[in-house]
């Protein structure tokens, strides 16, 4: 939506009744449906000390659609064993993945998702448990087990050392409920058989690992390095407690995850993923390790904890599994103008979730980056953007790790960054339209909290919401704005495409 543009009154129903595809059942389904599109680039040749990680976040940085990447042949490797980066780095493969067509605007593709993962988690499919998969296609025990047989990318220069987790999914059972948790934590190689875990405070999986300390017992883990995106997805976003993202992964597919029982800790293996470990986390009292730096989402080496004194729990790896020519799947962050994400997930749990707050008329919800949330109303009442901006800090989807909030009318495309700008710019008042909420839950990697709040381990920061919106009680009187209409320029746009090379959408 653009200036001028309303949500039309039966959009819900329109958007909700758009056709699906079949959703890609493994990694190589949905690079294969990228590639029909266009949208891979094969490599061949890169190393995997730094060059892998530097031209990643190059094609990120300068490519205004860049590519998912295929990295083969990597220095030190056989053929077929190979690194995918980027991707989900646009709308139009963030819609294969969901099996939603590619034609449609990044909003709209944001609105399908919610419905999608919101019908998910009213209907959720537990996984289906099957005699084995091509996961289990080798496998190696004992003294066999060696992760750095994998072509395992370090990313940065400062980097302390190399990081198999980033594209990953850890999968522990609480002891207590028997809830089974699917988490996205680093991971880095310490030793072939060893790997570092990091995980912030209040995570999921690190609540249950400490379930398991408590009784001083190891926690029992399976670990994938590779596998499609409808089932990472729900791994790094954050869902309520007691509710499983294998069960939400296959509502949003339609069909339940396949898994093989783990012959070791009898934890559910995705059966179609690339890499997967078996093993175990001790209690730290028992074993732990110094663990980064690495160059975390907000661009800076601002966790880790080389030389602080807080060396941080390890995984014991018993066995490795992984198919022919396996791939591993690299989300390593990168700093926000190399963005990873066409589309983000958290965005589309938003929206859901502030129409679950009741917040009326919410026309739309997008996530710039990691810390700007832009959300659009159409304002019913007086106090409305106030409401909406306050509810966007309190949903799960939202309350941790933000740094701004961007309140506007149903005439902006939050998608468009251009527009949002343009009504901060025109729509604000500093004195009266920011509003600064302070001790918002943040996390140990905000390069922003101060030094002793980190020694305190207090990671609370301020939020500040922008309510770049007509205000309400003069906003018949406010300007009329002068751009041409979007049906207007939407159609000149399909009139001269032959002429000007206009982007897509």
């Amino acid at each position: 939506m653009n200036a001028q543009q309303e949500i039309p009154a039966g959009r819900q129903a329109a958007v909700e009744a758009v056709g699906s595809k079949p959703v890609p059942g493994d990694l190589r389904e949905f690079i294969a449906a990228c590639r029909a599109i266009g949208e891979v680039r094969d490599v061949e040749g890169a190393d995997w000390d730094e060059e892998i990680g530097a031209l990643t976040e190059a094609t990120a940085e300068l490519l205004p659609n860049p590519p998912l990447i295929l990295f083969d042949r990597i220095t030190g490797y056989p053929a077929g064993y190979r690194v995918a980066s980027l991707p989900i780095s646009t709308h139009r493969r963030c819609a294969l993945a969901f099996g939603l067509p590619v034609d449609r605007s990044k909003l709209e593709l944001t609105r399908l998702m919610a419905r999608r993962v919101s019908q998910a988690q009213q209907h959720p499919l537990p996984p289906t448990e099957v005699p084995t998969g091509p996961v289990m296609e080798n496998s190696f025990t004992g003294e066999q087990i060696d992760v750095l047989r994998l072509p395992v990318p370090r990313f940065h220069a400062r980097d302390g050392g190399r990081y198999i987790g980033t594209g990953d999914c850890m999968i522990n059972r609480d002891p207590e409920s028997g809830f089974l948790n699917v988490g996205t934590y680093r991971m880095q190689v310490h030793e072939g058989n060893v790997l570092g875990l990091w995980t912030s405070p209040g995570q999921h999986g690190r609540q249950i690992c400490q379930r398991y300390w408590d009784r001083g017992r190891s926690c029992p883990v399976v670990v994938t390095f590779g596998g499609d995106p409808l089932t990472f997805l729900p791994s790094h976003t954050k869902l309520p407690w007691g509710v499983s993202e294998l069960d939400v992964a296959g509502g949003m597919r339609g069909r339940p995850l396949e898994v093989v029982r783990g012959p070791l800790t009898g934890l559910p293996i995705p059966a179609q993923a690339e890499i997967a470990i078996e093993g175990e986390v001790p209690p730290p009292s028992e074993e732990r390790r110094d663990e980064g730096p690495f160059g975390e989402w907000p661009g800076y080496y601002s966790g880790g904890t080389q030389g602080t004194g807080e060396a941080q729990p390890v995984i014991r790896v018993k066995a490795l599994y992984h198919r022919h020519d396996p791939i591993i799947l690299n989300m390593a962050p990168m700093w926000t103008g190399a963005p990873t994400h066409g589309l983000r997930l958290d965005a589309a749990l938003l929206w859901d979730q502030l129409e679950s707050a009741g917040i009326q008329d919410v026309a739309g919800v997008f996530v710039h980056y990691r810390y700007l949330i832009v959300v659009a109303i159409k304002q019913r009442y007086a106090g409305h953007a106030r409401q909406a901006g306050m509810a966007v800090i309190a949903c799960s989807a939202s309350a941790r790790n933000g740094r701004y909030v961007v309140i506007v009318d149903e005439d902006i495309d939050p998608s468009n960054l251009n527009e949002v700008v343009w009504a901060m710019e025109t729509r604000v008042d500093p004195a009266t339209d920011i509003q600064v909420v302070e001790s918002c839950w943040t996390s140990p990697v905000d390069p922003r909290v101060p030094p002793e709040k980190r020694k305190a381990r207090d990671h609370t920061g301020s939020r500040a919401i922008f309510y770049a919106v007509r205000p309400f009680l003069w906003k018949d009187k406010f300007p009329e704005v002068s751009r041409s209409s979007r049906d207007l320029r939407a159609a000149v746009v399909r009139k001269y495409a032959s002429v000007l090379p206009f982007p897509q959408l």
